[in-house]
């Protein structure tokens, strides 16, 4: 009997330790340290990286977060801006959900303005929040390529990996931005009305006002306008923000007082200068939808148009409902993302489950794996690059 006992106490013993040790392995599975960051790499015989500027208003804080996990990658810089309509508690509960990040964590390549501004949609303060944000990232990041705008409404429609694909040909020193000389209405309607933007010198939100008397159209310089989501070359930034020439500061002084400054400062200072005028790409690779003629904001997509976005062969596309389920096709079909997780790309090394994001764990960040629509991407701006080659529409005034 004694024999007996001795016999099931071990037996219970090893397992009671089996159970242990299988048990904290499991456990460590899940709570094991995250690597050490690969390096990132930056020049010419390395993917181009891009400096993204996220922005939103009141109640967009978790559309926001939603889009930054959409477009992350390890060697890009994101800058997200929640404008002073904002709550401090929002701007700090999202500061909290990027740093929740495993990666963004490690590779400390997200940041939320705390000190942010108030932001009028028809005035200038547009701009002054865009300088802002790129004279920022430049003082944060010394290897980023491009500067991507981009709002709460909108989401890509390519990944990380196909976008940095396609732009590795693309000429570092090109400027994606549609504009046109020709300002038809937009005349006497955007340029020669007088504005204030309030938000540029008051401590609260309002409206523009608008003098009484009109002003002529400048003849120092010829007026562009066009869209105002843009990918511009660091070369460029680096000209409108430390420019030996006053052409940028000038114009800054004339849009301070013109309505929706935004579709059409960069596009006037592009142009006007000798030095970048040959390195506008005439188009904005977003996709959206407009009335004709178009109204102040383009239509809300969803899931009708899905088969469309796809085709385009455009990069981003806008705008969109919150939590459409469009977004959700989005996720799924081509993103590949999980919920509440960054897009996978070749620098994932983890396990994918529906408990694992296999972005928590990486290795060679300076290595890419393009997807489906990394093809129609690439016609997309092949076709833009073919024109800008041809030079037929490229900073063009209205006369020539």
């Amino acid at each position: 009997m004694g024999v007996e006992r001795k016999w099931l106490f071990t037996l219970f013993t090893v397992a009671f330790l089996s159970f242990t040790f299988l048990f904290l392995s499991s456990l460590s599975f899940f709570t094991s340290p995250k690597p050490l960051p690969s390096f990132v790499h930056h020049g010419s015989h390395y993917p181009p990286s891009f400096a993204y500027f996220i922005t939103g208003g009141n109640g967009d804080k978790n559309r926001i977060f939603r889009l930054l996990l959409a477009v992350y990658h390890p060697r890009n810089r994101y800058l997200l801006h929640l404008g002073m309509d904002a709550s401090d508690e929002e701007r700090q509960e999202l500061a909290a959900a990027v740093i929740s990040v495993p990666a963004i964590r490690a590779f400390g390549n997200a940041d939320v303005v705390g000190n942010a501004d108030y932001v009028t949609h028809l005035g200038s303060s547009n701009v002054a929040i865009t300088l802002r944000a790129a004279a920022i990232m430049m003082k944060l990041d010394g290897g980023w390529n491009w500067f991507v705008t981009l709002s709460a409404r909108d989401y890509p429609l390519i990944t990380q990996d196909d976008l940095s694909h396609v732009f590795s040909t693309v000429r570092r020193d090109l400027n994606f931005i549609e504009h046109t000389s020709d300002l038809g209405w937009k005349e006497s309607d955007r340029f020669q009305p007088i504005v204030v933007d309030p938000g540029t010198y008051l401590a609260r939100r309002s409206q523009i006002f608008q003098a009484t008397q009109k002003r002529q159209t400048p003849d120092a310089f010829k007026l562009f306008t066009g869209s105002q989501w843009v990918i511009l070359s660091r070369s460029f930034l680096e000209f409108c923000l430390f420019g030996w020439d006053n052409l940028p500061r000038k114009l800054l002084m004339y849009f301070t007082n013109v309505k929706l400054s935004q579709e059409g400062y960069f596009h006037s200072v592009i142009c006007n200068a000798p030095e970048f005028k040959n390195t506008t790409v005439n188009g904005d690779l977003r996709y959206m939808i407009w009335d004709n003629p178009p109204q102040m904001e383009p239509h809300a997509l969803n899931v009708s148009v899905y088969g469309q976005m796809v085709e385009s062969g455009a990069a981003f596309a806008r705008q969109f409902d919150t939590n459409d389920p469009v977004l959700d096709i989005i996720d799924k079909k081509i993103l590949q993302r999980g919920r509440n997780q960054v897009v996978p790309g070749a620098w994932c090394s983890g396990r994918k489950s529906w408990w694992v994001d296999p972005c928590s764990q990486w290795g060679d960040v300076n290595i890419l794996k393009p997807g489906s629509q990394a093809k129609k991407l690439e016609e997309s701006v092949s076709a833009l690059l073919d024109d800008w080659k041809s030079q037929t529409n490229q900073c063009q005034t209205s006369s020539e």
